[in-house]
C-alpha cells in the first residue's frame, strides 16, 4: 500500500494551494515540494478563486488569521467544492481565541471539509465545550497515551461521522479515523514538538497525499501521517552534539525527500480498531 500512495504523488504532482499562517508557509511549502507535488501560497481575494480552479487540492490554516484571509478561506473554499478537490483543514489554536472557533465554526457550516486535521485538544475545542490549548499547542492533560487510546478513537469516530470528515488527531500517538476505521500510528519523535510547524506541515503533507490518491482518502490520510512520523524518527537520529531544532526542522524535510516506500513498509508501526 505504502508504495503505491507515495508512487501516485510522485507522479501526478499534484498542485496544493496553500492559505496558511506565515510562521510557517514556507516549511509548508518545501514538505510540499519534498514529497514530490507542488506548492501555490495564495490568499488575496482577488485571486484565490483563480488559483483553487487551477489547483489539485486545498489546504487551509487558521494560525494567522486576519479579516482578509477569513474571506479569502471560504472564497477557496467553496470553489474547491464545486471543482470536487479535498479541502484539508487545520483549526491552529482554535481554542486560543472566539475568532478562530467563529472560523472553524462557519467553515465547518459553509464549505465541504475532507479532513480535518489537528492535535487532541484542538479537536476537542471543536466538538466539545472543554477543548483547551496553551497558546497553539496541545494542554499537556490531553495527551494521547497507551492507557487512553481507546477512548480518544471512540470520541475520534464520533466527530468523523458528526461532520462526515476524516479526522487526523495528532500526538505521541496519532489517530486517523472516518468513522469506520481507526489506524492508530505509533511513528514520531518527541521532539517534533520543538519545532514550530510540524503539524503544519502534516496538513500541507495530506493534502498533496489525498490529491495524488483522491480515490482513498482515509488511506492518503494515514500514510501522509506515517510518512510525517517516520521522518521525525529519522530526523532526529541525524542530530549530532550541535544540533537544535533547526537542524532538526531541516532533517525532517529531507527525511520526507527521500523517504523510500521499502523504507516506509519496514519503519511504519500502526494498528486498526
Amino acid at each position: 500500500m505504502f508504495k503505491t500512495y507515495l508512487e501516485n504523488v510522485r507522479k501526478e504532482i499534484p498542485l496544493i494551494h496553500n492559505i496558511t499562517n506565515y510562521v510557517t508557509v514556507n516549511d509548508c511549502a518545501n514538505i510540499i515540494l519534498a514529497c514530490g507535488a507542488s506548492p501555490i501560497m495564495a490568499d488575496d481575494e482577488e485571486e484565490v478563486e483563480e488559483i483553487t480552479s487551477i489547483c489539485d487540492g486545498l489546504n487551509i490554516n487558521i494560525g494567522t488569521l486576519n479579516k482578509r484571509t477569513i474571506n479569502s478561506m471560504f472564497m477557496a473554499g467553496k470553489k474547491a467544492n464545486e471543482k470536487g478537490n479535498t479541502v484539508v483543514l487545520d483549526p491552529v489554536g482554535i481554542g486560543a481565541s472566539k475568532l478562530r472557533r467563529k472560523t472553524v465554526e462557519n467553515l465547518l457550516e459553509k464549505v465541504k471539509i475532507n479532513v480535518i486535521c489537528g492535535n487532541i485538544s484542538e479537536i476537542k475545542a471543536i466538538f466539545t465545550e472543554n477543548g483547551t490549548t496553551k497558546g497553539v499547542d496541545a494542554n499537556i492533560y490531553d495527551e494521547i497515551t497507551e492507557d487512553n487510546i481507546e477512548d480518544i478513537v471512540v470520541f475520534a469516530k464520533k466527530c468523523a461521522k458528526k461532520v462526515n470528515s476524516i479526522i487526523a488527531i495528532t500526538g505521541l500517538i496519532d489517530v486517523v479515523t472516518d468513522g469506520e476505521k481507526a489506524y492508530c500510528i505509533y511513528n514520531g519523535n518527541k521532539m517534533m514538538a520543538k519545532v514550530t510547524g510540524t503539524g503544519c506541515q502534516l496538513s500541507a503533507l495530506i493534502a498533496s497525499f489525498i490529491a495524488g490518491n483522491k480515490k482513498n482518502q482515509l488511506e492518503a490520510t494515514f500514510v501522509a501521517v506515517c510518512c510525517m512520523g517516520l521522518a521525525g524518527e529519522i530526523a532526529y537520529k541525524r542530530l549530532n552534539v550541535f544540533d537544535g531544532n533547526s537542524s532538526y526542522r531541516n532533517y525532517i524535510i529531507d527525511a520526507i525527500y527521500n523517504l523510500k516506500a521499502e523504507d516506509l513498509e519496514k519503519g511504519a508501526r500502526y494498528e486498526i480498531r
